[in-house]
């Protein structure tokens, strides 16, 4: 998990540099859309968190059905544990056969 924490913080820090190394502003048009001017920055940043959003949404939602999936399973277990506990109690408390 540090690992992870070490990558993105460096990614970060490239984005920063970049966005300040790189402030010339330039036109951008995407199909019928247009901006005049806008710096090099601006659109590294837009498109970095449309990025975000683009992955991290779907993964958010997979990660809380999985989370359901699992609390439904420890339920289940915990039944299971219970039935199998009742279970063994009235074994032990029948009388042994054929036992004299």
């Amino acid at each position: 998990m540090a690992l992870g924490y070490a990558v993105v913080a460096t990614v970060a820090a490239a984005i920063v540099v970049f966005a300040f190394q790189n402030g010339t502003p330039v036109a951008v048009r995407f199909v019928a859309w247009s901006l005049p001017s806008i710096s090099v920055a601006g659109v590294t940043l837009v498109a970095l968190g449309a990025g975000v959003l683009i992955t991290g949404v779907p993964l958010w939602i997979q990660r809380r059905r999985l989370r359901a999936r699992l609390r439904a399973t420890e339920a289940r277990v915990r039944d299971l544990q219970t039935a199998l506990g009742e279970r063994d109690r009235l074994l032990l408390a029948r009388p042994a056969a054929g036992g004299r």
